[in-house]
């Protein structure tokens, strides 16, 4: 028997705690056995008030004598980067987590773990949406910003919202094997192993203009206008600056180079064709400045980390 304790706070994502749980609790209708124990813990017993309003009940509080488990979880909610840790919150998490055989995060739950000191020197994931936060305040902690789940040794953390289901079928396939996961995710009809990371669904990223007016306004034109032939030289001649000069104030003032500037813009015009679902790969490739579909494949990959085919397929 596996316990896990998923702690909610006031202001929780339901999915957060509500997906996880329906992986575990599948495991045991799988598996034919009753291989979890499922318990929610709240700051103390009131029912805990979700971020869409809906209530939890939950099992056990903070203050409770709470025997020894297998894994504890905190699920994330919206308002978490500014939610300030009581220290018997902070106290509990650290007590838990020490005695647990593993414990991580959904979400911006990770905000909690690094508020507590358990994610120091850590390699983790959350929210692409508040990875540079978390990064920011918490430097002993490495963010990885794109990937959908994280092991690094007890620590288990998911990206935004959904991929705690990721994450929960993952540890079932610790515990249990392969074989219940797969029976797992076909019940729940996810994916096994789902393709690519955050960077799909992120917008975190996409070209804006910025820098100086002159610089804003041959970044407009490359964003109004993908598929022209936007090299150095040409960009420069807009600004009326030397192509060397253009350059070397474009990176220091975008901490990009041009060309780098340029591919994500271009990149950022194709997901908009791709998502309008009308448009072939050959055509966005055309349309947005790309040679051709190997090498928007490439651009893509780099910058989204799917391929264009399987970017559009999410559309159809």
């Amino acid at each position: 028997m596996r316990t896990i304790h998923m702690l909610a706070m006031p202001g929780v994502q339901l999915l957060d705690v509500s997906g996880p749980m329906d992986v575990f609790a599948e495991a045991n209708v799988q598996s034919g056995l009753e291989e979890y124990t499922l318990r929610v813990i709240g700051l103390d017993a009131a029912p805990i008030r979700s971020s869409s309003g809906v209530r939890l009940v939950p099992d056990h509080a903070i203050g409770d004598e709470l025997p020894k488990v297998d894994t504890v979880l905190v699920a994330g909610c919206p308002h978490a980067p500014q939610i300030e840790l009581a220290n018997e919150l902070k106290q509990w998490l650290r007590r838990s987590c020490q005695g647990a055989k593993r414990y991580g995060s959904v979400c911006s739950g990770a905000f909690m773990l690094a508020a507590s000191g358990q994610l120091d020197g850590r390699s983790i994931t959350t929210h692409w949406a508040v990875a540079d936060e978390l990064a920011a305040a918490y430097p002993a902690i490495h963010v990885d910003a794109d990937a959908l789940h994280m092991r690094d040794g007890p620590v288990r953390t998911a990206a935004g919202v959904t991929a705690g289901l990721d994450l929960a079928l993952v540890l079932v396939e610790e515990d249990l094997g392969r074989e219940i996961a797969l029976k797992v995710a076909a019940q729940l009809v996810m994916f096994f192993k789902r393709p690519g990371g955050q960077m799909q669904f992120s917008r975190h990223g996409e070209a804006e203009p910025g820098g100086r007016s002159a610089l804003q306004q041959v970044q407009r034109w490359v964003i109004a206008n993908p598929g022209d032939d936007h090299s150095v030289a040409n960009l420069a001649e807009r600004t009326g600056l030397s192509p060397r000069h253009f350059a070397r104030i474009f990176q220091q003032e975008l901490g990009v180079t041009p060309g780098a500037w340029v591919e994500a813009a271009r990149v950022t015009a194709a997901r908009q064709m791709l998502e309008n679902a009308h448009h072939l790969p050959k055509q966005v490739a055309a349309a947005c400045g790309f040679a051709d579909v190997d090498t928007l494949r490439r651009a893509f990959m780099r910058q989204i980390g799917v391929t264009p085919a399987a970017y559009r397929r999410r559309f159809l």
